[in-house]
This record gives C-alpha cells, structure tokens and sequence, in this order.
C-alpha cells in the first residue's frame, strides 16, 4: 500500500489532462511532507519584501501546483492534504502580515 502524491496545475483548473504523478510514499507522514514541500518551494520563491499574504495567496491559487493525496482503499480515505488551507496559513506566516 502506498500514498500517491498528484499534482494539478492551478493555472488549468479541473483539467486533469495538467496532472502530474509526483511520487508514491509508504507512509502519510511522508506523502504529506512532499505536499508541504511543492507548496512551501513555490511560496519561498514567490514572495517579496512588502508583499502581503493575501497577494501571495493570491499569486499561489492562480498559477503554483495543487498537490493532494491518492489512497488505494477506502480506509486510507482520511489521509487529506487541504493545500489551499496549508498555503493561506504560510501565507500568513511568510509574509507576517
């Protein structure tokens, strides 16, 4: 059993022909990681002296990438990575607004 990492592209809404398979990771721990990591790498780069958390939120909704989590069974079903909700947090954090 193994947790896939996906991502789509924000930039092509809902067009799944944009996914990319990201890796398979033997644990949630790991799969939610790699999630953190794809949203923190675009929001690190991203961000400039003076720019508020709602640009760079902003900035991340309409052009990074979605990660997310595909389980194999139905008792995996609970392994989420909400990356909108992680990214408006870091948002916050980042730019300390």
């Amino acid at each position: 059993m193994g947790y896939q990492v996906l991502i789509d592209d924000n930039f092509h809404y809902q067009d799944e022909s944009e996914r990319v398979k990201h890796g398979v990771f033997a644990t949630s721990e790991e799969a939610v990681a790699a999630c953190r990591s794809i949203v923190d790498g675009y929001l690190t780069d991203t961000f400039r002296p003076g720019m508020t958390a709602d640009a760079l939120f902003e900035s991340y909704t309409l052009f990074d990438e979605d990660p997310f989590i595909a389980t194999e069974g139905p008792e995996d079903a609970h392994v989420k990575f909400p990356a909108w909700d992680y990214a408006r947090q870091r948002c916050s954090e980042i730019a300390m607004d």
